[in-house]
């Protein structure tokens, strides 16, 4: 019953161990690459300080603009100025102010859309601009590194005109400065296009440039760009920032960052103080058509009243009447006020027609006051019709009279009440601060944020390399992965810096295998890899227990893994312990262990096989006591050969017999097939594996290969292990400890 349950809490403790290693195991890489993750970091922040000191500032220049509900009026002209009143929200303003109408008249009359720049040196030219201090007009820094072709400080230009073809736009030319106050412009070629002095307009083609001020050495170089004039306004629209501070409070926020503080406060004022004539232009448009219109009205007016005067007073005179009846003069003033009612509501249904439609109630008011005003006119003039005719005649002329005085007077009246209204318009924005740009402080680069971030980035970077790297090398780095192949691990032998000494590793040469000059067992008997040869030996003992005879081959997958190594120092600590051994070097190809006796490779093993020398001429006797060896002997040319020859299976008979154990050297087994030939007549196999550089899959393809000529391989010595923090947080602890008495 409670079988399951104890199943799956052991399921749940092994999957908790093998995250726990894995994070431990990446833990432990990173602390093998410590000094690797602190290079790279410290690479990375010395880049940043580097950027940061040598990296243009950016200062920003700021302004305020307040957007106000309504625009002002004129006090005593209210219902007159009413009509031109309007309200104008912050969002629509902001899109007003950045429209390509206001920032392109800023562009025309500054000339943004022509960039001229003096030429730096690269990197640390900037900075060494920047910094140059004039203590004299128009003085200018001297030249580094003879680089004189550079600016280096003080040196200024001023381009009145530079106009080139359309093909040409965006395209960067050259002035350089020549002598006699004079330049030339050049092409990114190289190639003159026009020269000439400062001060004059030089033209050629459709080329032309005016340049007013000059100060640099002779051969002193500027870049000049004639830029698109809607590309200029559309990255002005995009660089200039415009925003509402708070909500519906009608104040507006500009900024606009440049390398130069002078050139951005110069560019936001220009577009805030367009921005604001504009608007006063708008809110007073309304004003100037009617006072356009009232200025034709008026002179026909005054022609009309010309004309009723004269026409009156000729009358007078020819009738010789000199003044109406009371009865008329009540009937007169009555038509008068009528007419002069009459003529205010026309021009106020004139107002409302450029504003309405015919059918808006207001337009429909005035015209029904219109008719009602008419109806009443035509009434007292039919009143008029019982007068004598005389009477008549005298009425008629003085009320044309009367009336023409009363319109005329009217339009009058209203023309100077319009041109107050717009003289005195200011509009319904204004600027509340000009702009400033705070040179103490740029707002770019931010220095400290960028060492920060740079040295964060060049951990990120070397961690990530470290962890990239980890999981690209496949190289067995713990035992355990190769006894999950099947394969025993019959010893690891620790990495022997003493071993780098005598085979002098650190000056062999790429591709070279080192070659020791002496035995690491004779000259330092107690050192760790020693001590990890001995407990192979004793694994050995009692591995060989059921082996057909007392020979040990020992191959591996690939050069380099240390065979001689395992094979010479196991042979010599055998001998120790007082037994007969017998070495055999068996790589007639590359073969190398008279190096660590002190021998020739002359007279051994392929002399012996081809049949040139008997056994007791190629066996040679070692410093150590016990210890007997056959070198590779001349280089044949045909190695595999030799070994399937019966003379090999001869000597493997005879060694056996004569010695306690026979260890014989082979090449890989991945390279040639001798290691399998041999291992045919031997009764126990060993393979070397490196620590790092030997695969999982390497391995296995090296137990295949002999599995499939029918030789069981014992087990695997894993040499040369590096005490990590990767393996020493993992699980397995296949590393020796020095354990040895004090002197």
């Amino acid at each position: 019953m409670n079988a399951q349950p104890n199943l799956i809490t052991q399921q749940k403790s092994e999957s908790d161990n093998i995250q726990e290693f894995d994070l431990m195991a990446l833990f432990g890489a990173l602390l093998d690459a410590k000094w690797f993750i602190v290079g790279i970091t410290t690479l990375f922040m010395l880049l940043g300080v580097g950027y940061a000191v040598f990296s243009t500032p950016i200062y920003q220049a700021t302004a305020m603009v307040q957007v106000e509900e309504k625009g002002s009026s004129v006090p005593g002209f209210d219902d007159v100025s009413g009509m031109f009143e309007s309200t104008s929200a912050a969002v629509t303003e902001i899109e007003l102010l950045k429209s390509r109408s206001v920032i392109g008249e800023a562009v025309d009359q500054l000339k943004l859309d022509m960039v001229v720049q003096p030429k730096l040196f690269p990197v640390i030219g900037g900075r060494s601009f920047r910094k140059f201090v004039a203590t004299e007009e128009n003085e200018i820094a001297e030249p580094s590194f003879g680089a004189e072709s550079f600016a280096w400080g003080g040196e200024r230009i001023d381009v009145h005109r530079f106009n080139v073809p359309n093909r040409a736009l965006g395209m960067e030319y050259v002035i350089r400065v020549t002598a006699g106050n004079g330049f030339t412009l050049l092409d990114a070629d190289g190639q003159e296009v026009l020269s000439g002095k400062v001060g004059e307009e030089v033209k050629q083609g459709t080329f032309e440039i005016a340049i007013r001020t000059l100060v640099a050495r002779e051969g002193t170089e500027f870049s000049i760009v004639k830029r698109n004039r809607l590309q200029t306004i559309l990255d002005l629209q995009s660089w200039i920032s415009a925003s509402e501070k708070g909500k519906d409070s009608g104040i507006i926020n500009l900024s606009f960052q440049h390398e130069d503080p002078m050139y951005a406060e110069m560019v936001l004022d220009k577009v805030a103080a367009i921005y604001v004539r504009r608007n006063v232009e708008r809110n007073s448009a309304e004003a100037q058509k009617s006072l356009e219109f009232l200025e034709i009205q008026l002179p026909e007016v005054k022609r009309s009243l010309e004309r009723a005067e004269k026409a009156f007073n000729n009358y007078q005179i020819r009738q010789e009447s000199i003044d109406i009846s009371l009865e008329t003069q009540g009937v007169l003033e009555q038509i008068v006020a009528l007419e002069t009612k009459l003529q205010e509501l026309e021009l106020r249904r004139l107002e409302l027609g450029r504003k309405f439609k015919r059918e808006h109630p207001s337009y429909r008011g005035v015209v029904e006051q219109i008719d009602t005003v008419k109806r009443q006119r035509n009434e007292l003039t039919g009143e008029v019709q019982d007068l004598p005719e005389t009477q008549r005649e005298l009425l008629r002329l003085k009320r044309d009279v009367e009336v023409n005085n009363e319109i005329y007077t009217l339009l009058l009246a209203k023309t100077q009440e319009l041109d107050i209204v717009r003289a005195g318009t200011v509009g319904n924005v204004r600027i509340v601060d000009y702009a400033q740009a705070n040179t103490t402080r740029p707002v770019k680069p931010k220095k400290a944020l960028i060492v920060v971030m740079a040295t964060l980035l060049g951990g990120l970077c070397a961690v990530a390399i470290v962890l990239i790297r980890k999981a690209l090398h496949k190289g067995i780095e713990d035992p355990a992965e190769i006894e999950a192949l099947g394969l025993p691990v019959y010893a690891s032998i620790p990495f022997s810096e003493y071993q780098v000494k005598l085979t002098g590793f650190a000056k062999a040469r790429k591709g070279k295998v080192a070659k020791a000059k002496s035995i690491l067992a004779i000259d330092n008997p107690a050192d760790l890899s020693v001590e990890a040869l001995r407990s192979l030996r004793t694994s050995l003992h009692f591995a060989m227990l059921e082996a057909k005879n007392n020979v040990i081959a020992i191959s591996g997958p690939s050069p380099g893994v240390g065979k001689s190594f395992v094979t010479v120092n196991l042979a010599t600590i055998l001998a120790q312990s007082g037994k007969s051994v017998l070495v055999i070097d068996g790589d007639m190809r590359k073969g190398y262990l008279q190096t660590q006796f002190g021998m020739k490779w002359d007279n051994g093993l392929s002399d012996y096989l081809s049949g040139r020398l008997t056994l007791e001429q190629v066996v040679k006797k070692t410093q150590v006591e016990g210890l007997e060896v056959i070198t590779r002997g001349q280089i044949p040319p045909n190695p595999s050969e030799l070994l399937m020859h019966e003379n090999f299976t001869k000597l493997i008979g005879e060694v056996s017999a004569a010695y306690d154990l026979v260890i014989v050297d082979t090449p890989p087994i991945l390279a040639v097939t001798d290691p399998a030939i041999v291992s045919a007549h031997a009764g126990t196999t060993l393979l070397v594996s490196r620590f790092g550089q030997n695969h999982a899959k390497e391995l296995e393809i090296t137990r295949n290969r002999f599995e499939q000529n029918g030789i069981d391989v014992k087990g695997v010595v894993f040499n040369g292990v590096v005490r990590k923090s990767a393996n020493a947080y993992g699980y397995y602890g296949y590393y020796n400890y020095e354990y040895k008495s004090e002197k």
